[in-house]
């Protein structure tokens, strides 16, 4: 079943995926200006999630949460961490292994998307406007210090993922 909540998030999938493929089409050259566009629009993604899908399948649950909640936001603790620092061979890598796994959880037959548009059944317009009601994320410049290249490492390993090489 694809409902519009479903096609909603796919659809913004489909653009963060192109984004994303632009940005780094060259990787020797990162297009700075599609990755700024991916990173904002990402993390956007992930607030709608965090703060209206994920709480409304709760609350459609009697408060019992998703199964694959956990596996869900333990990704988006890895995608944002890895928001932080520059991007340069290992953040894209690492970032495109997790996206590659992490949207086929939410888009699959059965996944995320599908159980939240099932759950939502009437309700379904009312989450959609909610979710586009979701405001856009303040973004802050990318840190390059270290220390935040190794607490993004320790995200990602958190979330059961690897940083690539870039």
């Amino acid at each position: 079943m694809q409902g519009p909540i479903y096609r909603y998030l796919a659809e913004d999938h489909d653009r963060l995926d192109e984004l994303f493929r632009k940005a780094a089409a060259d990787r020797n050259n990162i297009d700075t200006i599609a990755y700024a566009q991916f990173r904002s629009g990402l993390l956007h993604h992930i607030r709608m999630e965090e703060t209206v899908l994920l709480p409304a399948a709760l609350r459609l649950q009697g408060g019992r949460p998703l199964a694959i909640a956990e596996r869900i936001r333990m990704d988006h603790g890895a995608l944002t961490a890895l928001m932080v620092p520059p991007p340069d061979g290992s953040v894209i890598n690492t970032v495109r292994a997790i996206l590659q796994v992490h949207n086929a959880l939410e888009e699959q037959e059965g996944g995320m998307y599908q159980v939240c548009e099932q759950l939502a059944g009437e309700e379904a317009e009312s989450l959609l406007r909610q979710l586009k009601d979701v405001p856009e994320v303040p973004l802050h410049p990318h840190n390059p210090k270290p220390e935040i290249l190794e607490a993004t490492r320790r995200a990602v390993e958190r979330a059961g993922h690897t940083m690539k090489a870039g």
